[in-house]
């Protein structure tokens, strides 16, 4: 008498595998009958209040404001739009290492450093003088360039 080509595994796996069906098929059975497709229009609708907050309901007609079009500015405002600033800026050597040839100055109006490089001097420079300087964007950040004593 042959033996069963069916094993306990193979079974099991035959099991899990209808079982799974099974879900899957109440799963969607499930999604259909919950599901509001073709639904009314109205419901589907969504108001945005003066606050920027999604509602259902309409917004009050008599807080509406008119806005004109010219009014509205898209993109950044150019530079002739903007105040002139200073680029000249007062600080304090705070490090300053001549055989290096580099050192870092201390902005006396916002307390942040600026790395400074020898190339960047005009006068001769030490730790605490007070100079004046400009900014400009090197690799690692903003660095002082045209620095004076004062």
């Amino acid at each position: 008498m042959g033996k069963s080509q069916q094993t306990f595994s193979k079974t099991e796996k035959e099991k899990k595998k209808i079982k799974k069906r099974k879900e899957k098929e109440l799963k969607k059975q499930e999604r259909k009958e919950n599901s509001n497709k073709g639904g009314n229009f109205e419901d589907m609708i969504a108001y945005v209040d003066a606050d920027g907050n999604l509602t259902d309901t309409p917004p009050d007609p008599s807080q509406k404001v008119e806005v004109e079009a010219e009014s509205i500015e898209i993109g950044i405002p150019k530079k002739e739009d903007m105040p002139e600033e200073d680029p000249v800026r007062k600080g304090k050597v705070s490090f300053f290492d001549h055989s290096k040839g580099f050192g870092f100055i201390i902005d006396s109006e916002n307390n942040e450093k600026y790395f400074v490089h020898v190339t960047g001097l005009i006068d001769e420079i030490d730790e605490n003088d007070k100079v004046s300087f400009e900014l400009e964007r090197g690799m690692k950040g903003m660095n002082a360039v045209r620095v004076k004593q004062q």
